[in-house]
């Protein structure tokens, strides 16, 4: 009579922690549901002026200059991030580059983290060839901490303003790279390839 209490107690346990798991598991798919994938690239587009039948690759770099005077600092790099539906950080992010300053010194960068990530919708269609083709290419702007590799940290903006961006997005980056602000973001020119960036929503 023991043995069988025993046995049935170990099955009520069995049974509601599978019921704990289960719960668990549609908690953590629902408050995930509405998460953004995303990637990140600063771009080359070869010619350096975008338009029907433009490439759009990977691989490209941008500038922003320093206050008062201060230097230039030039990175490339992409990655990816994992943006909460309830706004906010997130620790899931991944990527780089490499980065190098007029006033010397240069290197990598790893991300680290992921401060924040507004969408400002889809790029409008103006027949651009993407070869980076990782989702629907969108327009915004996404706020990452990162690690530089001698040994300072910084904060970097990536902003993204395509085909079809509403106003009052910058297209380039701006970072900090410990008390240097580099805020000064340089714009794409006709015909220069540089200074211009991507997000591709998965």
């Amino acid at each position: 009579m023991r043995r069988k209490t025993w046995v049935w107690g170990l099955g009520a346990v069995v049974a509601i922690g599978a019921v704990v798991m289960l719960l668990t598991t549609f908690a953590s798919a629902a408050s995930s549901g509405g998460a953004a994938h995303v990637r990140w690239d600063i771009i080359s587009i070869p010619g350096g002026t975008p338009g029907p039948g433009t490439q759009v690759n990977p691989g490209g770099h941008a500038s922003a200059t320093a206050a008062n005077g201060g230097d230039m600092i030039t990175l490339t790099g992409s990655g990816t991030f994992v943006a909460p539906a309830s706004g906010g950080g997130s620790g899931a992010a991944t990527g780089g580059g490499t980065w190098s300053a007029s006033g010397g010194g240069s290197g990598t960068y790893t991300v680290t983290g992921l401060v924040s990530w507004e969408s400002a919708g889809a790029q409008a269609n103006i027949g651009l060839i993407d070869n980076i083709d990782e989702g629907t290419a969108t327009n915004g702007a996404a706020v990452l901490t990162i690690a530089f590799s001698d040994g300072s940290s910084g904060v970097l903006t990536v902003g993204c303003h395509g085909p079809g961006a509403p106003p009052g997005i910058f297209e380039g980056i701006a970072t900090t790279k410990g008390f240097k602000t580099y805020y000064n973001v340089q714009a794409p020119a006709a015909g220069v390839d540089a200074n211009r960036t991507t997000f591709h929503v998965r």
